[in-house]
């Protein structure tokens, strides 16, 4: 987002033994530490962060075939796009659909990331962390992880606790199968992809997402800003009692989950440039909020400010962000 303060103190971290010492650093001068991957899924506050902030840039990537399947172990700091095109290259499937998506492959179980249908919980075999608490390195099981949607235990309960350096994921030799999401499902059979290698889903994906999402590097944004929202099914049959066209999805378990940038583009957000604020929206997708000429954090909260107030006048909905607001 180009906004926020500065901070005090700033590393990089290159091994586990990296991490390690600068805890250990910081804590020797009680001094607070977090640590980040490429900070596109963070807000930092306007008063900057008063201790040392490490940037994960912990390499590897590792294939090894495991009866039948691919078990793949990947350093938390590898930028997550390269090792989906790597793990497509080699023919491995399971993340193909998580494509483009910006960050680091450490940053993706936290939010445990998805898109078109999949999600990192879908494929993780483990997590490496250094734990903070216990003050030694541990590997937590991904079934102890917490995953929900956009929810773990890394940004829930055990928020700030474990600094994660590596990921094992368990993929597939196989070519994809569907049902894909709609979208997908649309574009491929535009294009008579009756069955799409790993590649041509691969770069279906990239296609959608870079004719509906603005590239950070050229527009300051963190993506989607909003988690969808999960309403009950009785306020979501009251809503498609006034919107019979409202998409909307039910929840195994119950509830029913609803799309936030529909609810933001009828509140009339879509494409919108905030005068007061220098926030706005981006026009093919009113769920990315972009800083056209905000100059703090504090604008970009009041206009989310704004955005929820209207969803929630309208549809009785709270939208929650999903951008971790730091520290």
């Amino acid at each position: 987002m180009r906004l926020g303060g500065p901070a005090a103190y700033l590393a990089h971290v290159h091994s586990p033994a990296d991490v390690v010492e600068g805890v250990a650093w910081a804590e020797a001068r009680n001094l607070p530490v977090i640590m980040v991957g490429g900070g596109s899924n963070i807000i930092w506050r306007d008063e900057g962060f008063a201790g040392l902030v490490l940037v994960n840039r912990i390499p590897g990537f590792e294939l090894a075939e495991e009866g039948g399947q691919v078990r793949l172990t990947v350093g938390a700091g590898e930028n997550w796009d390269s090792v989906v095109a790597r793990s497509v290259a080699a023919g491995a499937a399971g993340i193909e659909r998580l494509s483009l998506i910006p960050g680091t492959a450490g940053a993706t179980p936290v939010q445990n990331v998805g898109a078109y249908g999949q999600e990192v919980a879908d494929a993780l075999v483990s997590v490496e962390a250094y734990d903070r608490k216990a003050r030694r390195f541990v590997r937590i099981p991904a079934a102890e992880c917490g995953f929900g949607y956009r929810r773990s235990r890394f940004n829930q309960a055990d928020r700030g606790r474990f600094f994660i350096t590596a990921l094992t994921l368990r993929l597939v030799r196989e070519q994809p199968r569907g049902p894909f999401y709609p979208s997908l499902a649309r574009y491929l059979a535009e294009r008579g992809l009756s069955r799409p290698t790993l590649q041509q889903v691969r770069d279906a994906v990239i296609a959608i997402r870079r004719a509906r999402l603005p590239d950070p590097a050229q527009v300051a944004n963190s993506g989607s800003f909003f988690r969808n929202p999960i309403v009950s099914d009785r306020h979501a049959a009251e809503l498609l009692g006034r919107y019979p066209d409202m998409p909307h999805w039910p929840v195994p378990g119950g509830g029913v989950k609803l799309a936030a940038g529909w609810l933001i583009d009828q509140a009339g957000f879509r494409g919108v440039t905030d005068a007061e604020t220098g926030m706005g929206t981006w026009p093919a997708q009113a769920l990315v909020l972009v800083n056209r000429a905000a100059g703090s954090t504090a604008d970009l909260l009041r206009f989310r400010q704004k955005v929820q107030d209207e969803v929630l006048r309208r549809f009785g909905v709270l939208l929650e962000q999903e951008p971790e607001l730091l520290p």
